[in-house]
């Protein structure tokens, strides 16, 4: 399915303006969402209670405020509040063009994707390619369902990159934790070193790794739907976990298991077999699949009883 735009926006740069369409470049697959029921297997509905009358209070009559001292707020009606927000904007204004590693991760927000839109190719690619030689991103000003951010705009290897920047308040500062300044010995540090020298990697490969919990609680859905029962399992990071070790004693003997796993050789790659049940993704077909087989099961152990029943 080919991926679809979120709006039609102009890049601003300079006296050019770029004609860009916005893409999500991610999509939320993270956790897995259980509802609330009652034990009788029904839905539960959420409601809102007054502090001073005890009454359930309908949407309608609900207002929103902005306490100011205890107890104390300043109310404000919807068109309030829609006066207040920034209004949308299609162009992207570009401020600034600073070194592509700028910018502290710990920064970044959500990520968007920007593809040339009609006519805007050249200047598209012309920017692209210009970020790419000048080893610089742009820092642009973009306002967006109501807030108004600072924004990345960065080069890849296939197009452009909008990243959204949070504000300084936002972030935490690491000087806040007071963290203990400590020494370590050479000893400690070539071992330290030796140690990240063996396991070091030149690129991050994503499809090395996937989401273990996720899997798990698939599996554990699919063997309720299936009527089994879920048993719990020891997770290993709970036990020793505030363990008082030796440091050299500790890297030495990670240097060693690293040895070890490198003079063994590396097991067959077996051939590729069908997914079982509990590894297919969580989609409504698979579940509406399940839940057929359980009924077809059913209805098979009942037509017997039929039979006998006509006779």
């Amino acid at each position: 399915m080919a991926a679809r735009s979120l709006a039609s926006l102009t890049l601003s740069f300079g006296l050019v303006s770029i004609p860009v369409k916005l893409y999500s470049a991610t999509e939320s697959s993270a956790s897995v969402s259980f509802n609330l029921l009652t034990k009788e297997g029904s839905r539960v509905k959420q409601q809102y209670i007054s502090e001073t009358t005890q009454k359930v209070v309908d949407r309608s009559e609900m207002v929103k405020g902005y306490e100011f001292e205890k107890d104390r707020y300043v109310l404000f009606s919807p068109e309030e509040l829609k006066a207040l927000q920034e209004g949308t904007s299609h162009a992207i204004d570009i401020v600034a063009f600073i070194p592509e590693k700028a910018v502290d991760p710990i920064f970044y927000d959500k990520a968007y994707f920007l593809a040339p839109d009609k006519r805007g190719g050249k200047p598209y690619a012309l920017l692209m390619e210009a970020m790419r030689q000048s080893g610089r991103c742009a820092l642009a000003k973009w306002a967006w369902k109501g807030k108004q951010y600072v924004v990345q705009v960065r080069a890849a290897d296939d197009g452009l990159v909008l990243q959204q920047l949070l504000y300084a308040d936002e972030v935490r500062s690491l000087k806040d934790l007071d963290i203990e300044k400590v020494d370590v010995s050479q000893g400690e540090l070539k071992l330290a070193l030796q140690l990240i020298d063996q396991i070091s990697a030149d690129t991050y490969d994503p499809e090395q790794f996937e989401d273990e919990e996720k899997k798990r609680i698939l599996a554990a859905i699919d063997d309720k739907i299936q009527g089994k029962q879920v048993v719990a399992t020891e997770h290993p990071e709970d036990a020793g976990s505030a363990q008082v070790i030796d440091i050299m004693q500790a890297l030495q003997a990670s240097l060693g298991r690293k040895a070890d796993t490198k003079a063994k050789p590396a097991p067959a790659r077996a051939a590729k077999t069908p997914a079982k049940v509990s590894e297919i993704p969580a989609t409504k077909e698979r579940k509406g699949a399940l839940r057929s087989n359980k009924l077809e099961e059913a209805a098979a152990a009942a037509a017997p009883a039929r039979s006998r029943a006509k006779k």
